[in-house]
């Protein structure tokens, strides 16, 4: 099984999750959602998980006055990296699992497209081209005790981090957006208008979680 955690804070856009979803059953997993922005805590779903999924949000990692219950989540990051539990960080995921690890992140500004991007030889890659579609504020500036990039883009040094040695893996883009989330995407954020950044024909990215799907299950 694995557990997804709800990150999102504003309820027009937790449409993250659900297709987070979609793709990681239509790759066999079962899966369990956990509204961790709402709850916040440890999960007992933890207790059965075979691997965890950190979702995006809205929320800032540097806004822990506004929503304490980050700083849960970063002491839950650090319980998933010593027991060994398969973990996948998507955006606002990427960026708290490099700051519960001593990590930095800043805001920049937001950067929305799909974006040329090069992945390094890992599973987690297997069979995603180099187009990825990105929207994001915020980006990872120092990484975290023991991850090392395995993602850059000309823009972004560490848009992809793997812990050296737990089953850790962190992606800064959205696997979960494809052509058919643009509606979703465009109702709540700024997405370019020239065709390139709305050809998703070569776009493989929802690869990723099957990827991990795979990685999950050779565990």
């Amino acid at each position: 099984m694995i557990v997804v955690f709800e990150n999102e804070v504003d309820p027009d856009t937790r449409y993250f999750v659900p297709a987070i979803r979609r793709h990681l059953e239509a790759a066999g997993a079962r899966v369990r959602v956990y509204p961790y922005a709402e709850q916040g805590g440890r999960p007992d779903a933890l207790d059965d998980a075979d691997g965890v999924v950190l979702s995006g949000s809205t929320a800032g990692v540097y806004e822990s006055n506004s929503h304490p219950w980050m700083d849960e989540l970063r002491e839950v990051v650090r319980e998933l990296r010593d027991e060994r539990v398969p973990t996948l960080g998507v955006c606002f995921g990427h960026q708290i699992v490099n700051d519960a690890l001593g990590g930095r992140v800043e805001h920049r500004g937001l950067h929305s497209g799909i974006e040329s991007v090069s992945l390094a030889d890992d599973p987690l890659f297997a069979g995603v081209g180099s187009r990825v579609p990105m929207i994001h504020g915020d980006f990872v500036v120092e990484l975290g005790e023991g991850m090392a990039p395995i993602a850059t883009a000309d823009y972004y040094e560490y848009l992809g981090t793997r812990h050296r040695d737990a089953p850790l893996w962190t992606v800064q883009y959205h696997p979960e957006f494809t052509a058919a989330q643009l509606p979703n995407i465009e109702s709540t954020f700024e997405w370019p208008s020239n065709d390139r950044d709305r050809d998703f024909g070569d776009v493989t990215a929802e690869r990723t979680f099957a990827n991990f799907v795979d990685i999950v299950d050779e565990r």
